[in-house]
């Protein structure tokens, strides 16, 4: 019987303890103006942020104009363009003939799938626009970079044949191909490079 007092002792203070806290929590708050109204007060209103697209699509502010050439990482730090540069030299082929793979060679398609609706109205070859002025990181050696919201990823390297300052001069776009979404240059159609599209 000791026990059992002792235990719903220890509990009773317990909860005594956990009680004043969010009581005294609960006076300060009423004294003092409230947390909305205290922020409103010392910060500033933002200037109103002007939307600007490329290829009918809006890309989080990310301006074509920009010094890093779009180069931006997720959490907003600029990446320098010679970063960007050396990462797309890095995922440049040897060899694409043999350094290709198409989804049905991967084993199929199993990532995010963007609805048929939204896909019509962003993406497929008249909607078009350039890596080099979108958000962009490097994964594992290959460009993942920000479009409409999503974020695509290259599983290929791009061509050999290509020019180096593909992803900042030529016109891209991503398409479902039967099997998965590839990233095309409308300079070299024909040529897919396989992409995985995530949130």
């Amino acid at each position: 019987m000791t026990m059992k007092l002792a235990i719903s002792a220890a509990a009773l203070f317990s909860l005594a303890g956990v009680m004043t806290p969010v009581y005294a929590e609960g006076e300060q708050h009423e004294n003092s103006p409230s947390r909305g109204q205290e922020h409103q007060e010392h910060a500033p209103n933002p200037a109103p942020r002007q939307q600007q697209s490329y290829g009918s699509a809006y890309h989080g502010g990310v301006r074509a104009d920009d010094a890093t050439h779009g180069g931006v990482h997720h959490s907003g730090v600029p990446q320098h363009v010679g970063q960007v540069h050396s990462g797309f030299t890095q995922s440049r082929a040897q060899s694409w003939g043999s350094e290709h793979r198409s989804w049905q060679q991967r084993g199929g398609y199993n990532g995010y799938r963007i609805p048929d609706d939204r896909f019509r109205m962003y993406f497929g070859h008249e909607h078009f626009f350039r890596i080099g002025r979108l958000p962009l990181v490097f994964v594992g050696g290959y460009p993942r970079f920000q479009y409409d919201g999503y974020w695509v990823t290259c599983l290929d390297p791009w061509p050999e044949s290509w020019p180096a300052t593909w992803y900042e001069n030529d016109d891209v776009y991503l398409d479902y191909n039967g099997d998965g979404y590839y990233l095309y240059d409308r300079n070299y159609p024909g040529i897919g490079i396989a992409v995985t599209v995530s949130f």
